[in-house]
Formats: structure tokens, C-alpha cells, sequence
């Protein structure tokens, strides 16, 4: 039985202390908020001890911890778990400094501890079935990756402002979506954007909407768009072009239900949130940590993943603002 840690009682830790639950092999042994009602009402659920970060990180009682807390506290965090020899399970992005996740990098390393990147989308049922089939030959040699990513609202520009962009922020899942299907590493980043759902978002200057385009050293390519709105529902389409063939994962509907008339044909909208779309793949990316710790394996994707998805959003955050190509070493 693994027992793990939970820093952060907010929305994403619930979400992974639900997956905790329905893994034989692992439970919530203690939790830590900044907040003592969302810590307790956790515990409550979970039967966990509440405690402060500290007491939960140097706990003899805890193995791994799960850190799902804001960014600018993932730095001080991973470093103390390392010290501690915990296991860890860490959201993106890692940091928003490209070096401070190279300084986390050195400090797990040096502590010999096993560090998971929550991608949570390499764990989805769908498009982890594309990247096997893929793997499988099914279509040939990979040529063009094309990923759409929409929220169906924009965050409160009090987010926003602390966020680090649309492109460390959200597209950050897009892009390492992006080198997890096209099997080889970008080479160059060209982004443009604008601020087209809510002149504030552009105030507080961000993007609400943009397209990147990533090309490897082999000529593959592929091509991202993300939008702050989607009035059908949470879109989130992949398509893999092939020299013998194509792949496509859909959006998942809120019912398979599709009616017809004389008007034509009406399916259901889009699951509205990202809590209903990647419920699974939540839970499987835990399952994954948790298996890995427990027998001793590689965990996927790592830190060094968390490290390449930054790079390029740095780049694609580069390229915006100059409106050039930006070459990644």
C-alpha cells in the first residue's frame, strides 16, 4: 500500500484524491492546504490526517506526495520532497522558469527519487490509442499532427494575470501532446495570437485565442489552435495524417444519442469541462504512478518532460511577441 501525500485540497486535488480512491494499491494518507476548510473537508473523505506541508513532506508515514498546489509553489515544494526522499507526483507546469525546472531536475536527480509531469492527456483512453496504433505502423510515417484545444469560457482575468499565458497555461498540454504523438522533438516554434473573447484578457496582456505551428528536423509537423471559448461544449480533437493513412480522435458528447428529422441530423454537445473529459485519464495516469513507485519503474512522462513542454512554450511565447520563428536548441 502506497501511502501518499496531497499538497493542495483545491479542485485538482480532489480530482486525484477521487483516483487514489479506486487504486487498490494506494491511499491518501495525509493532505495540506493553505486553507484548514478545503484540508478538512478532504480528510473528512478521506480519512486522511490533516497537517502543514512540512509535517506531511518529512512524515515517515507518507512515501509519495502529490503536488497540486499553485505553480509558484512547485519550486520550494519538489525540492524539500527530494531532500525527504518522497516520491513525487507534481502538476504543470513544473515552474514557470525553464531554469528553476532544470534546478528542480538536479535535485531530484541527486535524491534518486521518482518524479511524475502530470500530463494527464497521454493517459486519455482515446489518444493514447492513437500514439499505440501509431507505434503499430498503422498509418505509416507520421507527416501532419493537428490539435485543437477550446475552453468553452475564459478563466477570470485575475487568472489570467497570474497565469503565465495562454501558451505555459493551456497550451502547455497541446504541446507536450504534440511531441508525445510526433515521436520526435520540435526544432522550431512560430505562434501568433490575439485577444478576440475578452479585450481584458488582451489588457492584461495575454492571448485568448492562438495557432502554433512546430516542425521537427524530419519535416514533420504540427499544427495547435486554442481558443478561451467554445460555445458547443469542451473541444478537444486530435488528428494524425500518415503516409498510409489517418487517425482521429473526436470530441466525447455528453450522450451517444443522435436524432433525425426532416431538419437532418442533431447529435449531443460536447461534455462541458475538462473534470467530465478526462475523468479516465486522470485516473489512469495515477494508476500509472502508482504502479511505477510501488515496482520500482520508470515513471512517464518526467520531469525532463515538464522541462521540454516549458521550453516550447517559452518559444511559442517568444514567437508571438516578435512575430518570427523561434529555433529551439
Amino acid at each position: 500500500m502506497l501511502n501518499i501525500g496531497l499538497l493542495g485540497c483545491g479542485r485538482i486535488g480532489q480530482v486525484h484524491a477521487r483516483s487514489i480512491g479506486q487504486i487498490e494499491a494506494a491511499r491518501v494518507a495525509a493532505v495540506s492546504d493553505a486553507f484548514a476548510e478545503p484540508a478538512q473537508a478532504l480528510a473528512t473523505k478521506t480519512g486522511a490526517k490533516v497537517m502543514d506541508s512540512d509535517a506531511l513532506i518529512n512524515s515517515v508515514d507518507v512515501e509519495a506526495v502529490v503536488i497540486g498546489t499553485p505553480t509558484d509553489t512547485h519550486y520550494d515544494l519538489i525540492h524539500a520532497a527530494a531532500r525527504a526522499g518522497k516520491a513525487i507526483f507534481c502538476e504543470k507546469p513544473v515552474d514557470m522558469s525553464a531554469n528553476r525546472i532544470r534546478d528542480c531536475i538536479k535535485a531530484v536527480d541527486a535524491a534518486g527519487v521518482p518524479f511524475m509531469t502530470a500530463f494527464n492527456r497521454r493517459f486519455d483512453p482515446n489518444f493514447a490509442n492513437i500514439r499505440y496504433r501509431i507505434e503499430q505502423g498503422e498509418i505509416g510515417d507520421v507527416e501532419i499532427v493537428t490539435i485543437m484545444s477550446r475552453d468553452p469560457s475564459p478563466p477570470p482575468v485575475s487568472y489570467i494575470e497570474s497565469s503565465g499565458g495562454l501558451f505555459r497555461d493551456m497550451m502547455i498540454h497541446d504541446l507536450d501532446m504534440a511531441r508525445f504523438i510526433l515521436g520526435e522533438e520540435p526544432i522550431s516554434v512560430y505562434a501568433v495570437g490575439a485577444a478576440l473573447v475578452d479585450p481584458a484578457i488582451g489588457a492584461a496582456g495575454d492571448v485568448d485565442t492562438a495557432a502554433v505551428t512546430l516542425a521537427t528536423a524530419s519535416g514533420k509537423i504540427c499544427q495547435i489552435s486554442n481558443s478561451r471559448r467554445a460555445t458547443y461544449g469542451y473541444d478537444q480533437r486530435l488528428e494524425v495524417h500518415g503516409s498510409a493513412g489517418m487517425l482521429r480522435a473526436e470530441n466525447m458528447l455528453e450522450t451517444t444519442v443522435e436524432a433525425a428529422n426532416a431538419s437532418g441530423f442533431r447529435k449531443a454537445p460536447a461534455q462541458y469541462f475538462f473534470l467530465e473529459r478526462y475523468e479516465a485519464a486522470y485516473r489512469n495516469e495515477m494508476a500509472h504512478f502508482v504502479d511505477a513507485v510501488v515496482g520500482g519503474n520508470p515513471v512517464s512522462p518526467n520531469i525532463t518532460d515538464g522541462l521540454r513542454a516549458q521550453i516550447l512554450a517559452d518559444a511559442a511565447t517568444k514567437s508571438l511577441a516578435s512575430g518570427r520563428p523561434v529555433e529551439i536548441d
